[in-house]
């Protein structure tokens, strides 16, 4: 999302993944990235130490709120995201297994259409027409702007951005336009969006802009989960490149560890999401089945991450199950092509009756 007011805290937008797993007897929890909803400043699109930050904020801060309920929380984490957030999802549980959370433990992790590798996949899948170029240079549009604002990419916008896009588009992704007006702002592809020489600098990364896409592409070469994992994308996917979740399952495959790839078909990006989240949520359960008196209603349901929330009074039952799961979107329903996923977390329904 480009918009503060899409956020989750602050936008009444689609629910629907954390609905699936409130449904699925999870207390689902969601964060608001960096920048985000009430948050000041602008939010750095693709900065993974921002959004694992903001996910372990939102760990803490979900202990409190059921403290404040009298539910105890296990510290079982199961965590998803889709498109970033597949890539935040994979960063977060890396943090949680490195001890980032003293009191949390990584449960599994299956991230979903993620872009793992903007080096060698989807920079170059950008660039030479496999993906969409409209949406391209939304994307790139969108990763230029913020990076900028924390990296001096840039002096002038002019350096970067052809005219009359030099004057336009950077103001475009200031938190106050929606995904629909930035969209309609920006032209049919990144050649019409940037300068020559600036393609090349995104062709052949150096200096800066290859620091900061390698630091996005460590989620999985700088790491091995030490608890099962899957990989969900689509062969379809025209928005980010299929190779991304071949390169990270080749990456953690070079570190001993072998991690399932389920290809969803040839389907584009959003409908990958549709197809895989109900997938791992299965898979989900068969790791760590919920309770029995999963009939009861929900008591504590919060959008931000997954934990397991206790069956009762703390110490009565073992506690539930969480999925960790994150979305941000677009509030409009006609609009579903922009929404990014982060990682989510939820916690299954209190037992009481």
């Amino acid at each position: 999302m480009v918009a503060k007011a899409d956020a989750p805290s602050v936008a009444a937008g689609d629910r629907r993944e954390v609905v699936l797993l409130a449904g699925a007897g999870y207390a689902a929890v969601e964060p608001d990235y960096l920048g985000l909803g009430l948050g000041p400043g602008h939010h750095p699109y693709l900065d993974l130490e921002s959004e694992t930050a903001a996910s372990m904020d939102m760990l803490r801060a979900t202990q409190v709120v059921a403290s404040r309920a009298h539910r105890r929380l296990e510290p079982t984490i199961m965590v998803t995201g889709f498109s970033q957030g597949g890539q935040a999802a994979m960063a977060l549980a890396r943090a949680l297994q490195q001890g980032a959370g003293p009191h949390l433990r990584l449960g599994a992790v299956a991230a979903i259409s993620g872009p793992y590798d903007l080096e060698h996949a989807e920079l170059p899948a950008a660039l030479d027409g496999s993906l969409n170029p409209k949406l391209v240079a939304f994307y790139l549009g969108y990763w230029v702007t913020a990076m900028n604002r924390f990296h001096h990419l840039y002096t002038d916008p002019g350096q970067v951005f052809r005219a009359p896009y030099d004057k336009t588009v950077p103001r475009l992704y200031d938190g106050l336009h929606s995904d629909l007006q930035v969209f309609n702002g920006v032209p049919a592809s990144p050649q019409r969006l940037f300068t020559r020489a600036f393609l090349r600098r995104l062709a052949h990364p150096r200096g800066e802009i290859l620091r900061l896409v390698r630091a996005d592409d460590a989620t999985c070469t700088s790491w091995v989960p030490h608890v099962p994992a899957r990989l969900y994308a689509a062969s379809g996917d025209t928005q980010v490149a299929y190779l991304n979740s071949v390169h990270c399952q080749r990456a953690l495959a070079a570190h001993g560890r072998h991690v399932p790839l389920i290809d969803v078909g040839n389907v584009d990006h959003f409908p990958s999401e549709h197809r895989a989240l109900p997938r791992a949520l299965r898979w989900f359960e068969r790791l760590q089945p919920l309770n029995p008196r999963r009939n009861a209603q929900p008591r504590y349901t919060s959008l931000t991450r997954a934990h397991r929330l206790a069956t009762g009074h703390p110490g009565n039952e073992p506690g539930w199950p969480c999925a960790l799961g994150g979305a941000g979107g677009s509030t409009n329903p006609q609009w579903a092509p922009f929404r990014w996923l982060g990682p989510w977390s939820c916690s299954p329904r209190a037992g009481t009756r």
